[in-house]
């Protein structure tokens, strides 16, 4: 009985001071940015624009893990388009939430090479746009007065917005920061197909940004 209870302090013992230490080395973040570049028959309406992505991810092992992300594009409508519908300005947005594997084919590298790709939600925008101007209160202390003055505003003439889901799938490089830690800076490029419709959306992000 002693002799139990001597194996299950020590078992919980080892658990509580190990725990810390694993719960780190399970758990990674990322954050990054680059440019958009449309695909397929996107890029016939799409200029080149820019991405911010976030994640959150879990790493069970060196080689594999699961990154769970946020990411927002933004890519302005050509100037083709817009000619044709007869607007002055528009753009497109795409929020996105997806859950994507990872493939860390040199994981105990400084340099690593991984694969990427998954689904989830996506969130596109159309917006057109045209200049405008809006009338706002200004103070001169000089005078001791209030006045009103224009400025420059947008006027959004028109927005349309589709839920649907996608996939994407890429692959990245990344470069170890220190020798022991697993902080690493990385770009990578994914292709993003979502299913839009009547038309599909298809980009192109290239993501340079800190995974820690």
């Amino acid at each position: 009985m002693l002799r139990s209870k001597l194996a299950a302090g020590a078992c919980l013992a080892f658990l509580a001071y190990s725990a810390p230490g694993f719960g780190q080395s399970l758990l990674s973040f990322s954050i990054g940015g680059g440019p958009t570049v449309p695909a397929k028959h996107t890029s016939r309406r799409l200029d080149t624009g820019f991405n911010l992505t976030a994640g959150v991810g879990i790493h069970p092992v060196r080689a594999f893990g699961v990154m769970a992300e946020f990411g927002f594009n933004n890519m302005g409508i050509n100037r083709t388009a817009l000619n044709t519908i007869g607007v002055p300005d528009g753009s497109g947005r795409v929020y996105s939430v997806t859950l994507n594997p990872m493939i860390h084919l040199v994981p105990r590298g400084r340099f690593d090479v991984y694969l990427i790709g998954g689904g989830g939600y996506y969130r596109r925008t159309i917006e057109f746009t045209e200049p405008s101007t809006a009338v706002t209160t200004a103070f001169d202390p000089w005078y001791g007065i209030f006045f009103p003055v224009e400025v420059p505003t947008t006027r959004v003439l028109g927005s349309h917005s589709q839920n649907r889901a996608g996939i994407n799938g890429g692959a990245g490089i990344a470069v170890r920061l220190g020798q022991d830690g697993k902080a690493t800076v990385f770009a990578e490029s994914r292709y993003h197909y979502i299913y839009t419709s009547p038309v599909r959306t298809a980009m192109i992000p290239v993501t340079f940004g800190f995974r820690w």
